[in-house]
């Protein structure tokens, strides 16, 4: 027995717009400003931890894209993952006192770099290094913390330890 037409034009719709979806999320997860601007200038921070932090990640101010992360290498001798921040030139005036933290875009986007102004009056130029940073929060570590925790508290309404029987006198 053959399904009737109406059937197969919606099926047939249905399965185009999942792909137009699809295509849609796969453009806003992936989307990247490839060209690397020849007028900019390149920062580094040391890092205890990056988490999931990738070259290519936007490096942001205000929530606005300053520059990309360009490489991350971990230095032997620091004991510390090196990241190397690609900084278009037209934001020249970052004060040299900023800090440059780790964050995450949603609960399971991707990482950037976010830098928050400082109160200086010098500014970071070419190759300086950003003194104050803040690593990457590693959400399992967060969690096994706050479980952790929760367990050595003891539960609200529960007994506590009864105190040792008092022998009876004897009569």
């Amino acid at each position: 027995m053959r399904p009737s037409r109406a059937i197969d034009i919606s099926t047939g719709l249905f399965v185009v717009l999942g792909f137009a979806a699809i295509a849609f999320l796969v453009t806003q997860i992936t989307s990247k400003e490839v060209a690397v601007h020849s007028d900019s200038y390149r920062l580094k921070a040391q890092f205890e931890n990056v988490g999931g932090l990738k070259p290519g990640a936007p490096v942001t101010m205000s929530g606005v894209t300053v520059g990309r992360v360009e490489k991350i290498i971990y230095d032997m001798k620091l004991f510390k993952a090196v990241v190397t921040l690609r900084i278009d030139e037209h934001y020249n005036s970052i004060p040299n006192d900023s800090d440059a933290s780790i964050l995450t875009s949603g609960l399971l986007g991707g990482q950037y770099i976010g830098l928050s102004p400082g109160g200086s009056e010098e500014v970071l130029k070419n190759g300086d290094r950003i003194e104050f940073v803040q690593d990457a929060i590693v959400l399992e570590n967060l969690i096994s913390k706050y479980l952790f925790s929760q367990a050595e508290k003891t539960p609200p309404g529960a007994a506590t330890p009864a105190a040792p029987p008092v022998p009876a006198a004897r009569e």
